[in-house]
């Protein structure tokens, strides 16, 4: 499984968004300036957070992106979802397999997705912190 561009890109601006001071906002340029992100893409990847009640946005020159609520409270899940849609499990449906083959692939695939999905949202934003100042990505195993 590998994270899209745009989930990377909201990671990032998540986490410089952590370390502002609390309800400041900060503007989309200078969030994509200070992680080195595409402008453009990175609004509509706040925006999709924003939707999803993970960053409050604020119109006017002192306006822009704060949390709104903490990394602790913010899981991968909720920023993939958010950003990508609903993790899926599924075979394509032009396939054909033998009788009760594709069941049970249908069944394994959604087992598989459920256990990421679990594993995802034990996942808090607030790991990825920590974890930087080691060295790590995400603390412990993944």
């Amino acid at each position: 499984m590998q994270l899209s561009q745009s989930v990377a890109y909201g990671v990032r601006a998540l986490m410089e968004l952590a370390e502002c001071p609390e309800g400041s906002p900060v503007s989309c340029a200078r969030l994509a300036r200070q992680g080195h992100m595409p402008e453009r893409f990175l609004l509509e990847v706040l925006r999709h957070l924003a939707r999803q009640g993970i960053v409050e946005s604020a119109r006017g020159g002192a306006g822009g992106f704060v949390l709104a609520k903490p990394l602790d409270e913010i899981s991968l899940l909720e920023v993939i979802e958010a950003i990508d849609g609903p993790l899926a499990a599924g075979v394509p449906g032009k396939t054909h397999f033998p009788q009760g083959a594709g069941q049970r692939l249908e069944e394994a695939m959604r087992q598989v997705t459920e256990q990421v999905r679990q594993r995802l949202a034990g996942i808090r934003l607030a790991e990825f912190r920590a974890a930087g100042s080691a060295g790590r990505l995400v603390a412990g195993p993944v």
